[in-house]
């Protein structure tokens, strides 16, 4: 009990500073993007709240359409107090209808781990090498869905023991980018996070 509040007042305040990974974004018309739609997941609670915000707003301003979803479509509340209303419930997904699937992070990612729906989804989006993308903790729902077997990957580090025996490499980067799986490792990697999806899915 008191190693999760520890791992739960971490996860709170985030991962301290760190220099930000430079990524490129490649040139890509807003029409073109305007025909791609990506799917964000949150727990239904206390999902982070940054890890949602810089993803969902670059790829909004880049054209994308970009669909929420949830175990629930009332409103979700993230750690920080941002609510969002989830589109579609995680059973809902088709994933023919998305060229991404991007799974949020924060303490109300533990409730998503061994979800087996979302599994079957993050398997499928994967054999189909669609862009499979998760940060904070929620890299654990793609070790635990066996998809990390062949790749790099890095995790919030408090959990990094999560998914060392179930991926290729753990590399501890604040953004670890593998094949089609993008993977970050807090709240302070958001914003390269963002920019690691947007340049995967403009391809």
């Amino acid at each position: 009990m008191r190693e999760f509040i520890v791992i739960g007042f971490l996860l709170i305040f985030g991962c301290g500073s760190r220099k930000e990974q430079k990524v490129s974004i490649p040139q890509s018309s807003e029409s073109t993007l305007s025909e791609k739609s990506v799917v964000m997941v949150i727990a239904h609670t206390d999902f982070r709240d940054e890890e949602f915000k810089e993803p969902y707003d670059l790829l909004k301003k880049s054209g994308l359409k970009v669909v929420v979803a949830s175990t629930d479509t009332t409103p979700a509340k993230g750690m920080l107090g941002m609510v969002v209303k989830p589109e579609l419930l995680i059973a809902d997904i088709v994933p023919e209808k998305f060229n991404a699937l991007i799974i949020v992070g924060g303490i109300g990612c533990r409730n998503l781990w061994d979800d087996a729906t979302l599994h079957k989804l993050v398997q499928g989006f994967n054999q189909s090498q669609k862009t499979v993308a998760a940060i904070c903790i929620a890299p654990v729902v793609l070790a635990r869905a066996g998809i990390l077997k062949d790749k790099k990957a890095t995790v919030y580090p408090q959990t990094a023991d999560e998914i060392k025996p179930h991926c290729a490499e753990y590399t501890g980067k604040d953004v670890e980018v593998s094949g089609n799986v993008i993977t970050a490792s807090g709240p302070h990697a958001a914003k390269d996070f963002a920019k690691a999806i947007l340049e995967a899915v403009s391809k």
